[in-house]
């Protein structure tokens, strides 16, 4: 008896023990309980973070001098070179909406990311497979269409790639867990640093091999290191932990039947015995109290009904559009570095030593250098001082973090502006206004400023975006919520190149010199630099109203 007595015990503390180390909500890859402590976490996430340092390897080493490639090889003009380089960034960072639509209706992310990343290896071979084909400076339609065809195959596979690997390693924290719930805070801080790593090693390993050795072999690296990346994120799969939805409807349709039975029930109204059953509206609710006329009336032909969950899900989106459209401003900015700064560095004196110039493009590692100082110093210094002041987790606020991010930003326009009005100064002192082949002698170390400080705008507003778009969504909809924060960048790139495509217009007639000239000693980047800094003190205005409003969803 006493020894049944005891084993009954053991057997209540094995399984307790048992319960206790199952994560709630989530499976392994064989499909049983994922285990906290086999499954999920740092173990995991840091096989994720390894495809995405390859992915973003590869991405710049294609975006970050792409304007090169289409002013030099393809014989483009500056104007027309960075309006196709803001059309393929937008649309690459728009894509992402479709690839989370496929995710996380039908795929789930880890197969979506297994699909993309081959996707990947196939566009990037033939993107390499273009350049070595490539003859002259006036090339055949035939070589220009294949180019563009493998570059916006990029984009669909990045398009697939984005929105999933980010959210699928932050589904490796449980939010129940304490420790894991901190830890997840710190994964969007190293996650980017991770990833910048990836970025810098293409900015400066890549764009030197680009412009000094063969553009064949500068995309034919990324496509070698996203086959080793693949293998092992590959390796990593019984460490993960697949998150369960409980709900096997499609979220898109879910949230699209809210809004058709709202408006089909539009002349239905809303007692006070109706909403008291639906306890105290949050704040976000209350602005869209029509939605919950959803749940009132019959199903509809499919037999479906909305329900109050439902309708708190499409709240939660809808609260998420003023937040999304104040920081386009900020987009719009982030957009030059890879169009406006490299040619405005290519104009400087480049020279490390008498015998070594730097590419233009490299440039670009500076903000990547920045993002990789600061974020340590954010995640050790500033996140633990303004946690004991606050006593929240993070510190300060998602939305606070981006704010500081958009300022930034902002500093970064007006100090381009300067900057660009002395290097126009000293071009003029030396006669160089209509000799735009001679290198201007003022020494390119006076753009770090603008690529420095737009790197620290980055580690707040960008990775606060990343995870405010990632918290302030329901589960099912995660990779969704990171596309919608990608494709703030994809919407900011259009509206950049459009801007371009409008200034250009205007500045460009009746003998009039463009801002945009070929020319650039003649022409006004600063003018431009001036008006996007109007344009983001605009939108941070915008942005503070907007987040003043802004109602954080409910950790219930």
């Amino acid at each position: 008896m006493g020894r049944n007595a005891i084993t009954g015990n053991g057997g209540s503390e094995a399984e307790a023990a048992l319960i206790n180390d199952a994560v709630s909500g989530a499976e392994d890859f064989r499909g049983r309980p994922a285990s906290r402590s086999r499954t999920g976490s740092w173990k995991s996430a840091s096989f994720i973070i390894g495809i995405e340092v390859a992915e973003r390897f590869a991405y710049y080493g294609i975006s970050s001098n792409l304007i090169s490639y289409l002013t030099g090889q393809l014989g483009q003009s500056t104007a027309a070179a960075a309006e196709n380089v803001n059309a393929w960034n937008g649309t690459a960072l728009l894509l992402p909406i479709l690839g989370a639509f496929v995710a996380d209706s039908f795929f789930g992310r880890f197969r979506t990311i297994v699909i993309a990343s081959v996707l990947y290896v196939v566009s990037i071979g033939l993107l390499s497979m273009s350049a070595a084909f490539h003859s002259s400076n006036s090339p055949s339609l035939l070589e220009v269409v294949f180019f563009f065809f493998s570059l916006y195959l990029v984009a669909v596979a990045q398009g697939g790639h984005k929105p999933c690997v980010q959210a699928f390693g932050a589904d490796q924290f449980d939010d129940e867990d304490e420790h894991e719930l901190r830890a997840k805070s710190s994964f969007f801080n190293w996650w980017y640093f991770f990833m910048n790593i990836g970025v810098l090693a293409a900015l400066s390993v890549l764009s030197y091999v680009q412009e000094n050795l063969s553009w064949e072999l500068g995309f034919g690296i990324p496509c070698f290191s996203m086959c080793f990346a693949l293998a092992v994120f590959l390796l990593g799969s019984m460490t993960y932990r697949f998150r369960l939805s409980g709900d096997e409807r499609n979220p898109f349709l879910k949230i699209g039947r809210v809004f058709v039975q709202a408006a089909r029930n539009r002349k239905a109204s809303l007692s006070g015995v109706e909403e008291e059953a639906r306890g105290v509206l949050p704040r976000e609710g209350a602005k869209f109290k029509f939605l919950y006329k959803a749940t009132l009336g019959p199903p509809d032909k499919d037999g479906n009904v909305s329900t109050a969950a439902d309708v708190e899900a499409a709240i939660g989106i809808l609260g998420l559009v003023p937040i999304w459209c104040t920081c386009l401003g900020y987009a719009v900015v982030s957009s030059q570095a890879t169009t406006m700064f490299t040619k405005q560095g290519a104009t400087l004196d480049r020279h490390l030593t008498p015998a070594f110039e730097i590419p233009a493009a490299s440039l670009l590692s500076l903000i990547s250098v920045s993002i990789l100082a600061f974020v340590p110093i954010y995640e050790r210094i500033i996140v633990p001082t303004t946690r004991s002041l606050t006593k929240k987790p993070a510190g300060i606020s998602m939305l606070q973090r981006i704010g500081i991010g958009i300022f930034l930003s902002l500093m970064t326009s007006v100090v381009a502006a300067v900057i660009e009005g002395r290097r126009l100064a000293i071009a003029a002192e030396h006669g160089l206004l209509d000799k735009p082949e001679e290198t201007v002698p003022m020494n390119v170390w006076w753009l770090a400023p603008q690529y420095i400080l737009l790197g620290v705008a980055d580690v707040f507003a960008m990775i606060g975006l990343q995870e405010f778009f990632y918290d302030q969504v329901l589960h099912e909809f995660k990779s969704s919520g990171l596309a919608l924060y990608l494709s703030i960048f994809g919407i900011g790139n259009f509206l950049s190149s459009f801007l371009i495509s409008l200034i250009e217009f205007l500045t460009d007639r009746a003998g009039s010199r463009s801002w945009f000239s070929n020319n650039l000693n003649r022409a006004h980047l600063d003018y431009f630099y001036w008006l996007l800094g109007g344009i983001n003190a605009a939108t941070l205005a915008a942005f503070v109203c907007s987040a003043k409003c802004y109602a954080y969803k409910r950790r219930d």
